[in-house]
């Protein structure tokens, strides 16, 4: 027997006129929808006429229904497997279901559609061009030491960074990224995107730390950062190595291994300095 086909359906953020053609035909035609939410799914699935029988499929049973929906995929079934709202498998558990499926040779098929995180970053007016998803940060309740290492990490992060928070998490998470980054970054912030009450912020941590100081967050937030900067990187590492002299620094690549050319061409990107430049002032200790 051909086994069924697996869709990631992509599902409304906010505004129901945003499900694809192709979304709505292939959930009226699979035998079964796996749902995130089933009570908030059925508002969806009423509002566009769709009688298909659901089955929960969640955090805290994703192993387990995994292989249930696997063994029933494998039986000929078709199932589309929906979120609470946007694209299934990011930031949801929807991933656990893919491994699974793939392991066991069947065909998966995802259908393009809304990603709160991609359109809040074509509104933030910060670089497109190269940007890391970190999703939700573990709190310091679930994982301090992970949350702590993640915004370490982001610190020298080039790349434009997108975050999701929670309204009630979102103070502690800007004052954090402030502390981390050690710099006044530029932020926008998206809430209620596709909504009536739709708004982008745009500003810098300093400002938004102080207008959540002032009032409550109100609803999910997309955080869009810009990255570190490449020439604050550069001074950075060049101020490390002023502590060391340069008889200090080439002595301290000899002992890692380098070859002097190579412990030459290393020291001169650290200080910014031209490579002959700094041979000519070791050159008492440097072989030609």
């Amino acid at each position: 027997m051909e086994s069924g086909t697996l869709s990631l359906c992509a599902t409304p953020i906010g505004n129901l006129e945003d499900i694809s053609f192709r979304v709505l035909r292939t959930l009226k035609e699979a035998d079964c929808i796996a749902a995130e939410d089933t009570r908030n799914s059925i508002k969806l699935l009423n509002h566009f006429e769709i009688k298909t029988p659901m089955t929960a499929y969640h955090e805290f049973n994703k192993v387990e229904k995994a292989r249930e929906l696997v063994s029933r995929l494998l039986k000929g079934e078709n199932i589309a497997l929906i979120t609470d709202a946007g694209t299934p498998c990011i930031s949801d558990p929807g991933e656990e279901l893919v491994r699974q499926a793939i392991d066991a040779g069947i065909r998966v098929e995802s259908l393009p559609g809304p990603a709160a995180f991609v359109t809040a970053l074509t509104l933030s007016a910060l670089s497109t061009r190269r940007f890391v998803f970190e999703a939700f940060l573990p709190t310091e309740k679930s994982n301090k030491k992970e949350r702590k290492a993640i915004l370490e990490s982001l610190q020298k992060e080039e790349r434009t960074i997108i975050l999701y928070e929670a309204p009630h998490h979102l103070k502690k998470t800007l004052e954090d990224l402030r502390e981390a980054f050690l710099e006044n970054r530029a932020l926008s912030l998206a809430r209620e995107l596709t909504k009536k009450h739709e708004e982008v912020l745009y500003f810098s941590l300093d400002e938004a730390i102080q207008k959540y100081r002032e009032e409550e967050p109100r609803g999910e937030y997309v955080l869009i950062l810009s990255g570190a900067s490449r020439e604050k990187k550069k001074e950075e590492a060049q101020a490390k190595w002023e502590e060391f002299s340069i008889e200090e620094h080439f002595e301290h690549y000899l002992n890692e291994g380098y070859s002097e050319k190579d412990a030459l061409k290393q020291m001169a990107k650290d200080r910014g300095m031209r490579k002959r430049d700094v041979y000519k002032i070791i050159k008492g200790d440097v072989k030609k």
